[in-house]
């Protein structure tokens, strides 16, 4: 390690869908982030380790905030407080392509309840043409809070990576490393293959199934020749259960095909990836099932 080594914690927060997920996974390298286009894909803290020379990050990448209703997503919106908390930096990403509303304020004051050194990104700039028009943006975040740093990024085509990080380490604090430099995660791999199941339920199903699906890995098992892992799909209804498994059982091959692929190059070896679809009324609101899903209550 280098003199004067930093070492510490970076918050993602926004509202769903500023592309949070998208820019962990751009950041350390490899899929560990389910990413979607529907909102509140992520539903736990995942942390991303990104080493180099000067220091050790570790990005802590958070469900969108939003306005809590069932037990889920209170502790969905309890696992972002606790974040904020505990981080040394915060980082606030926002849509560039769209105008500041009150889910934007409503960030923004857990921001300034944090008090922390904070960033704020200005995502999908990919997106916009003429740059000009992040100018207003900018000046109305800017009267709002003092930023430490304001960057315009693209977390898709990754514009501005390397400065992001660049400035980080100005921030973080002198440190030890906090985890071995050759891990990019500490979530466990079957949470992770848990999470990119729910990622092709996601993108392959109705607009109003996915939130009421979850998925858990029950059976993780190495052979000699390959993984092999079982997956339970939570549905609430029985009339949801079709909806997953599609005619002849073709939507339910057609998410663990994908699934498979992503979970294969994550793990570089041959993966049996099984699914079953499970009804569990009301697991939203149930405690015990929310835990069974890792989804703590903070």
């Amino acid at each position: 390690m280098t003199e004067n080594y930093k070492s510490g914690f970076a918050a993602l927060i926004g509202r769903p869908n500023a592309g949070k997920s998208t820019l962990l996974n751009a950041l350390v390298g490899e899929h560990i982030a389910a990413v979607s286009a529907k909102p509140q894909t992520t539903r736990t803290r995942i942390k991303g380790i990104v080493t180099r020379s000067e220091g050790q990050i570790v990005f802590v990448d958070t469900p969108g905030i939003h306005k809590p209703g069932y037990a889920l997503n209170r502790r969905m919106m309890g696992l972002v407080a606790d974040a904020l908390q505990q981080v040394d930096v915060v980082l606030l990403m926002c849509d560039a392509t769209t105008s500041f509303g009150a889910g934007d304020r409503f960030a923004l004051d857990l921001v300034k309840q944090a008090a922390k050194p904070t960033f704020l990104l200005l995502n999908k700039i990919d997106l916009v043409k003429d740059k000009s028009k992040l100018l207003p943006l900018i000046e109305q975040y800017s009267q709002e809070y003092d930023f430490a740093e304001i960057i315009p990024i693209s977390a898709r085509t990754r514009d501005n990576h390397e400065l992001l990080i660049t400035k980080l380490f100005e921030y973080l604090p002198e440190g030890e490393q906090l985890y071995d430099p050759e891990i990019f995660t500490d979530e466990i791999e079957r949470n992770i293959a848990a999470e990119l199941v729910r990622e092709k339920i996601l993108e392959l199903t109705a607009q109003e199934l996915p939130f009421a699906t979850a998925v858990r890995t029950e059976m993780w098992e190495e052979a000699e020749d390959a993984t092999e892992i079982h997956c339970v799909i939570y549905v609430e209804r029985e009339s949801q259960k079709p909806i997953i498994i599609g005619r002849g059982g073709q939507m339910l091959k057609e998410i663990g095909t994908k699934a498979r692929r992503d979970i294969e190059k994550l793990l570089d070896r041959h993966v049996r990836l099984h699914l079953f679809v499970r009804v569990q009324e009301h697991w939203r609101d149930d405690p015990r099932t929310l835990d069974e899903l890792g989804i703590e209550e903070r």
